[in-house]
């Protein structure tokens, strides 16, 4: 894949619903670690993956698209077989599997990790006003701080996506601090369909409400998606409470091994299923 196939790429996840923006995929081509694949028939663009490389640790596969008319021809199949290839020399390989995706994936040895809950509100309703100052906009000097963070919790290094998010939405990203220490943050994008919030860190649910509460608080009457490991049954009750419900569920989703697992019980929202 190269620039001049993002509008074709574009047509493939909008026609899907999905809430990709020109600036998500700029972002997958971005890094020469990372692998973008296009299959083309007909000279059009019949389908896409993508795998960001966070540093040769973990590969991030996701944008596994193909168009109506040529399914069935084994082009996701196709795509996987390269990217996999490709990807030999990286540790661990993971993805977030829809429903039907989950079959042709195990077929490539992928095995079930745990369930992400998408849940959605299109208008939040009884969220508290609480001027929480141990909240706070992530400043520079924050950064890698943060990032060293992620890295624990999410198990590699991710600076590139981190900074990204931070550069392009600096009015999303927040730092949870105690005692000067980097405890939790949040981040979100906008997408074409709804604002987007992940990933969330925490140390416990009391914090990662605060969190969440924070990116909310700007969102009135606006659509936003917040993606929860759905072990976190107290998180999505409180969703529930907001004005959040359960729109769809992807499985996580490892290859052969799961080497690098980070620490799930501080995960309390991804990334996205493209971003991990």
């Amino acid at each position: 894949m190269n620039v001049t196939d993002i509008g074709s790429a574009m047509q493939l996840s909008t026609a899907e619903g999905w809430n990709q923006t020109e600036t998500d995929w700029k972002l997958f081509l971005q890094s020469p670690g990372n692998i973008c694949l296009v299959a083309e028939k007909d000279k059009k663009v019949a389908g896409t993956t993508t795998a960001i490389n966070y540093s040769n640790q973990i590969a991030w596969i996701g944008m596994v698209l193909v168009a109506k008319d040529y399914r069935g021809q084994g082009i996701s199949k196709s795509l996987l077989a390269n990217i996999l290839e490709a990807l030999k020399f990286v540790k661990t390989i993971k993805l977030d599997a829809t429903a039907e995706g989950q079959r042709v994936y195990r077929q490539f040895d992928f095995k079930e990790e745990y369930i992400i809950s998408r849940m959605v509100a299109t208008s939040v309703k009884n969220l508290a006003i609480v001027h929480d100052l141990s909240v706070q906009l992530i400043r520079s000097n924050d950064i890698n701080e943060m990032i060293a963070l992620d890295e624990v919790v999410f198990g590699a290094n991710r600076a590139q996506l981190i900074r990204s998010l931070v550069n392009e939405f600096p009015e999303k990203a927040y730092l949870l601090k105690k005692d000067t220490e980097a405890t939790g943050f949040a981040l979100g994008r906008i997408g074409i369909k709804y604002h987007h919030i992940g990933p969330v860190v925490a140390k416990n649910m009391h914090d990662a409400k605060r969190l969440i509460a924070k990116a909310l608080r700007d969102l009135d009457n606006q659509p936003v998606v917040v993606d929860v490991p759905a072990d976190k049954q107290d998180m999505i009750r409180w969703l529930n409470t907001i004005g959040f419900a359960g729109q769809r569920d992807f499985v996580r989703m490892f290859r052969k091994d799961n080497l690098l697992p980070g620490i799930r019980s501080r995960q309390y929202s991804i990334c996205g299923p493209e971003f991990g």
